[in-house]
């Protein structure tokens, strides 16, 4: 059954240029692709095709011998989704190459209509797996482009600040799960070696919803803060989380907690030695000020 790849090998040139006018005639995205740099990308994937061993079989696709191929289909595939082709555009691209291997096809067995059938099968299965692997590739690369960018929102999103010397605080805003527990411990974790911190306030007044898992990470996020020397506060703990809180009996006892962050600020600034003092006769005016030595 090499006698498929000897023929396309035999009619390189001819079928090259069959698929090229074929393809700018059904292209609809110039806008995204000129004709020169469509002609570079058919003869780098026609080169991949033709110059395989000539004993190689097209019904074989998991052969080796096209692994070049799906190498080279692969990052096609990346750089046309980069490039934004949808994963349609992209097959299509594949497809549009069965017209000029069905006339090589009809040349080779015109007149025995066993083999046409047969040859025909062969090539639309073959082009039909370049395709599909193409659109693979797609969705594989779009994947990584997604979880990427899910993981430097994660980042963005449990920024640490740093309020006073010495207290760090953890505003967390949306649902927590396994996985953003996971960064959210990281962050808070690092801030508190780079600052020296003694005291980490957790803010969870955008958390719209605290259950059994989410108290569980918020748990071992306290309790490796401790490990690392740093005191916890739990603030934002509104009246509808600490009543679900006591129905789920989640045990916080151990854990201090506060209504507002101010609250909790305040309370770090107090167990650290600090106090806050009005100046003047400016009601919105507060300075913080360290014990006098005795």
């Amino acid at each position: 059954m090499s006698n498929l790849v000897c023929a396309i090998q035999k009619n390189r040139e001819s079928i090259l240029k069959e698929w090229l006018q074929g393809l700018r005639a059904v292209i609809r995205r110039r806008d995204l692709i000129d004709d020169r740099e469509l002609e570079i990308q058919t003869t780098e994937v026609f080169a991949a095709i033709v110059d395989v061993p000539s004993e190689t079989t097209l019904e074989n696709f998991t052969d080796v011998a096209w692994q070049p191929l799906k190498y080279l289909l692969a990052n096609l595939s990346a750089s046309r989704g980069s490039l934004g082709f949808t994963p349609s555009e992209t097959a299509m691209f594949m497809l549009s190459l069965k017209p000029s291997l069905f006339t090589l096809v009809r040349q080779q067995h015109g007149n025995n209509a066993d083999e046409l059938f047969m040859d025909i099968s062969i090539v639309n299965d073959f082009v039909d797996k370049l395709a599909l692997h193409t659109t693979d590739s797609y969705i594989h690369g779009r994947d990584q482009v997604i979880l990427r960018q899910q993981g430097e929102m994660l980042e963005l999103s449990t920024p640490v600040v740093t309020l006073w010397d010495g207290i760090v605080a953890l505003p967390l805003i949306g649902t927590l799960d396994s996985a953003r527990t996971q960064v959210v411990m990281e962050s808070l974790l690092q801030a508190i070696v780079q600052t020296n911190s003694r005291f980490a306030i957790i803010d969870i007044t955008g958390v719209p919803i605290v259950d059994t898992l989410v108290a569980q990470h918020l748990l071992k996020t306290v309790t490796a803060a401790r490990l690392m020397g740093a005191e916890c506060i739990l603030s934002g703990i509104r009246p509808q989380i600490a009543q679900t809180i006591v129905h789920l009996g989640i045990n916080l006892q151990d854990v201090i907690t506060r209504f507002r962050l101010a609250d909790a600020f305040r309370l770090a600034l107090e167990r650290s030695g600090r106090a806050v003092v009005r100046i003047g006769k400016q009601p919105t005016s507060v300075s913080v000020a360290a014990p006098r030595e005795a």
